[in-house]
């Protein structure tokens, strides 16, 4: 059974990320949803709220697990017995990174190998920051996050 980790600080869940893991889900056996916790990163969800909403947008899709996580991607992988990294590559300018993430991840752990995944072309220019952004600005971010992200972010906008 394979299995793979699919991390991410899902702030908030898009419908990219989903389009992802449901890919992903067709491929290993067991998917990982990893809501990671970054200490550089300072999120508008806290890690608790982003595991539910995360729950909740993946639960049609079968072999999905979400929980998460604190410390490095590759604990995560030997911990779950995990045979690869699943990343999400949207635009060239993403690749570099992730490239170098990929090389980092496998030199702290030989067997953490990077599967990269293109989503739908419809997504490849979302991501959460951007939908944030509209959202704040009063923007319609409905084709964007499944309803019950869009309903919790407009809540948090109002505080």
């Amino acid at each position: 059974m394979s299995t793979a980790i699919y991390p991410g600080t899902f702030d908030p869940i898009t419908f990219g990320h989903i389009d992802i893991a449901a890919r992903a889900s067709k491929i290993f056996s067991k998917v990982i949803a990893v809501v990671a916790v970054n200490p550089s990163k300072n999120p508008l969800f806290t890690t608790e709220e982003r595991v539910e909403l995360a729950r909740e947008s993946l639960k049609e899709i079968p072999r999905i697990e979400v929980i998460n996580y604190e410390g490095l991607i590759v604990n995560c992988v030997a911990e779950y017995g995990a045979a690869a990294i699943i990343r999400g590559l949207r635009a060239v300018s993403d690749f570099d990174y992730e490239f170098q993430m990929a090389f980092t991840n496998r030199n702290m752990l030989a067997a953490a190998e990077t599967v990269f995944f293109m989503p739908d072309a419809k997504y490849a220019y979302l991501n959460s920051t951007h939908v944030k952004q509209i959202a704040i600005h009063g923007g319609d971010i409905g084709g964007f996050v499944p309803e019950i992200v869009k309903q919790r972010l407009l809540e948090k906008m109002k505080v």
